[in-house]
């Protein structure tokens, strides 16, 4: 995963600033979680898998998932 990140921001654009690598990884950890599918969870995405795995063994888990979401969490 180290790898894939660094690929995907660090060698691929170049950032000024500190906040600016910062809002980049934030971006790219965001699309990574919850947009992509991965083939080696059957093509979920990895929030969905986490959702999935959630409602079948809660006792795995400090808190849901849906306190990971971005965004308000009401």
């Amino acid at each position: 995963m180290n790898r894939t990140i660094k690929e995907a921001t660090v060698k691929r654009y170049h950032c000024d600033s500190h906040d600016q690598l910062r809002t980049q990884l934030a971006d790219f950890m965001a699309a990574f979680n919850f947009a992509r599918r991965l083939k080696t969870i059957n093509g979920l995405t990895p929030y969905e898998y986490i959702c999935k795995t959630w409602t079948s063994e809660p006792d795995r888990f400090i808190l849901g998932p849906i306190h990971q979401m971005p965004g308000l969490n009401t």
